[in-house]
């Protein structure tokens, strides 16, 4: 009854701001119902001044909610299949090579150099924290996350090119960026004299590698029950139970989840396979289940991140680091990417202009959050990680997703 409760309280909420939204605001729905999370949140804070009592039972109820378990476990599956299932498989494929260095390539070198970055922040800020604290953050916040970019990207105008290598590349890194943050976590686990190369890389090829098959193996197995009936209601079950089932089955073979789930949704999201597997009725049925479900998830998590402001931990110097934070990941983005696509130019073709708009348009979202949140309770150092990552986040959703479009404008136009 419990789940129940906050459940429906968070799809009210979202439902009255997203009303809010398009009535008034007529701002992108996620960037809308963010804002109005966040203000809603801030106005508890202060309002415990006047009705302490309030602000805590808000502290307390936000408190319930498992936002890594809630988003890692149960949103993610969803959120991932059904933002790959509508992606064009064909332009990934065009764009294949640039994807697969930014996503893979450049989330290991981003890891590194935003984490030795915080590090050196950390020590002029007067408040050292270890490297390996550091390196998790760069680990959690170097993949641009999906569920943003797509909720934000689809309303603005940038170049279709440009487009479909932020879409790829962050619907893949997310996948590698999970793997690389669990391995490193592990290796804090057990100390880094007790882990082995071997043992790292036996680890990412299980989590990666396998999650790339079985995604391609779930996807098959969907191809292949859909197209031997024709009944859209039962269609549209047979997706829904093979994702969430896909997603479980993933996780107890340690295998990666997220990168099933992307690889499954590409392999019937190819226009090709999925006219032959549906009919017309069942593809739009199938389409527009998968629609909504990404539309009603992308709000509630949303809300989510707009509310967990409510029982962050504040220091002072947490805003100085929060503000270098920023500038650190930004510029770190744009190095990596730059770099990347000066020693690849003879076989990856894009604009001059790419490197300032994949920096902007690389948006970080609830992932980034969940997977900070994640951190042991013990650790000293988690309550630092996870308000630089807030900071980071709300920037990227709220300054970058608002400014894309303009930043785009004015580049071609000059």
């Amino acid at each position: 009854m419990e789940l129940f409760k906050i459940l429906t309280l968070l799809i009210v909420i979202s439902a009255l701001f997203g009303y809010l939204n398009v009535r008034f605001l007529k701002l992108p729905t996620t960037i809308g119902l963010m804002i109005m999370a966040l203000v809603f949140s801030l106005l508890m804070i202060l309002f415990q001044f006047v009705n302490p009592e309030l602000t805590v039972l808000a502290r307390d109820l936000i408190g319930r909610i498992d936002f890594t378990t809630v988003l890692m476990d149960v949103m993610l599956s969803f959120l991932l299949f059904a933002g790959a299932l509508h992606t064009n498989v064909g332009m990934i494929n065009e764009e294949k090579r640039s994807i697969g260095l930014f996503a893979l390539v450049g989330v290991l070198i981003s890891t590194f150099l935003i984490g030795t970055l915080i590090y050196y922040l950390s020590l002029f800020l007067g408040h050292e924290i270890g490297y390996v604290y550091c390196i998790l953050f760069g680990a959690l916040i170097s993949p641009t996350d999906p569920i943003a970019v797509l909720g934000i990207l689809t309303k603005s105008n940038i170049p279709k090119k440009i487009e479909i290598n932020i879409v790829g590349e962050s619907l893949f890194n997310d996948g590698v960026g999970v793997v690389i943050f669990f391995t490193i976590l592990e290796i804090a686990h057990l100390g880094v004299g007790n882990v082995t190369i071997g043992d790292v890389a036996t680890l990412f090829i299980q989590e990666a590698i396998g999650g790339i098959v079985f995604g391609l193996g779930l996807g098959w197995i969907m191809f292949r029950l859909l197209k031997s009936i024709d009944d859209y209601e039962v269609e549209v079950m047979i997706t829904l139970a093979l994702v969430m089932g896909g997603y479980l089955i993933a996780q107890t073979l340690h295998t990666s989840g997220p990168l099933a789930m992307v690889v499954a949704g590409l392999f019937m999201g190819s226009s090709g396979l999925k006219q032959d597997a549906m009919s017309e009725t069942t593809e739009l049925y199938v389409d527009k289940f998968w629609e909504l479900i990404d539309v009603l998830m992308n709000a509630v998590l949303f809300v989510l991140i707009g509310l967990e402001i409510l029982i962050l931990e504040f220091k002072p110097y947490y805003f100085l680091a929060g503000i270098g934070a920023i500038i650190i990941v930004l510029l770190a983005r744009y190095g990596v990417i730059h770099f990347l696509l000066r020693i690849s130019k003879k076989w990856v073709a894009v604009d001059k202009e790419a490197p300032l708009l994949l920096t902007w348009g690389g948006l970080r979202g609830g992932l980034s959050i969940a997977m900070a949140l994640s951190l042991p309770a013990e650790w000293e150092a988690k309550q630092y990680i996870v308000f630089i990552t807030y900071s980071v986040v709300l920037f990227s959703i709220i300054v970058q997703g608002l400014t894309l479009e303009k930043v785009v404008k004015r580049i071609y136009q000059s």
